[in-house]
């Protein structure tokens, strides 16, 4: 039986850029901001906030560990 080895660390290639994933943070960012403007959301509108705001908290982990991985920041 052959296990997986988790001291390895994944290829960089195979790894989204943490500019990607903030442009899709930014994205989930404004339809949230469309979707609090209103006065009224729907009740799909209310699972569509609570899934936007997973996915935001989502992608916010997975830069934070991109960063402790060493991958250059945007800023860089």
């Amino acid at each position: 039986m052959q296990t997986a080895r988790f001291t390895e660390l994944p290829q960089a290639s195979s790894l989204p850029s943490i500019h990607q994933l903030m442009q899709e943070h930014s994205l989930y960012d404004r339809r949230l901001e469309t979707l609090r403007a209103k006065v009224y959301l729907t009740e799909a509108e209310k699972m569509e906030e609570v899934r936007l705001k997973k996915m935001k908290l989502h992608l916010k982990d997975e830069m934070e560990r991109l960063r402790r991985l060493g991958a250059p920041s945007p800023e860089n």
